[in-house]
Order: structure tokens, then C-alpha cells, then sequence
């Protein structure tokens, strides 16, 4: 890949997550927290993320947390198929799991982790591999 290639995956990868947030109606205060951006990234930096004229931080932290988020959403949108709102509501409800706690609230306390928690609870494989379990071929008989 060339640097303009890889530019313009960093552009479009944080146009999908900044608008998977405003979808979930998080303020820019919350994503900042969600995203784990350094706190020089003032509010109008979402206005040029939004509109494809600039990219979060190349930061390994911040890209996977990105990734987190996308999967997360993908997790939520094969969880409900039919209803592309029940995704931010669903993030927005507290949870058994989640201690009363809103899976938004674990993932703006947790940080990494709390993202990792909510895509644990919602994709399962995600939560097999979290585990380290390892496929065991059995014996045949």
C-alpha cells in the first residue's frame, strides 16, 4: 500500500467510526473518552473527521479501539437485523451482565477493556478468543 492509500484507509476508517458514534448519539466529549484521544484533539477536530479532511492519530491505541467499535456495531447490527436503531439503544440499556451498568457506560469506564467486554458479550468468538482456548482435534475412534 502507498502512504496515499493508507491515508485514505486511516480518513475512511475514522469517517465510519465517527459516524458509528453519532449514530449512538455520543457527545464529543464521550468519544474522545471512547476513542482514548489525547486530550490536544479540541471539538472542531470532529467537524474535519466527519467530513473526510483529516484522520484520528495513527496511534496504535486509538486505531484499535477503532476496530473495536466497528466490530461492535457489526455484532449489534447481525443482533438486529431488521432495526438499525436498536444498536444505540441497545448500547444506551442497562445490562444483567454489565452489573445495571449501560454496555456505554462500561466502555466509557473501561476504557480498551470495556470496549472488549461489550464485543465479548456480543460476538461470541470474540469472547472464545479472549479466552486463549485452543481447537482440539479429538481422536477419531
Amino acid at each position: 500500500m502507498t502512504a496515499k492509500q493508507d491515508n485514505q484507509a486511516l480518513i475512511d476508517l475514522t469517517r465510519m467510526t465517527i459516524g458509528l458514534l453519532d449514530g449512538w448519539r455520543l457527545s464529543v466529549d464521550e468519544m474522545q473518552t471512547v476513542l482514548g484521544l489525547p486530550e490536544n484533539v479540541r471539538s472542531r477536530a470532529f467537524q474535519k473527521f466527519r467530513a473526510g479532511r483529516d484522520a484520528l492519530p495513527a496511534e496504535p491505541e486509538v486505531l484499535r479501539r477503532a476496530q473495536y467499535l466497528i466490530r461492535i456495531a457489526d455484532a449489534l447490527r447481525t443482533t438486529y437485523p431488521r432495526n438499525p436503531y436498536m444498536g444505540a439503544q441497545w448500547m444506551r440499556q442497562q445490562h444483567r451482565r454489565f452489573g445495571g451498568r449501560t454496555p456505554l457506560m462500561v466502555v466509557l469506564q473501561g476504557g480498551e477493556r470495556g470496549l472488549m467486554s461489550v464485543l465479548a458479550e456480543l460476538d461470541c468468538t470474540f469472547a472464545w478468543d479472549m479466552t486463549g482456548s485452543e481447537h482440539t482435534a479429538y481422536p477419531s475412534a
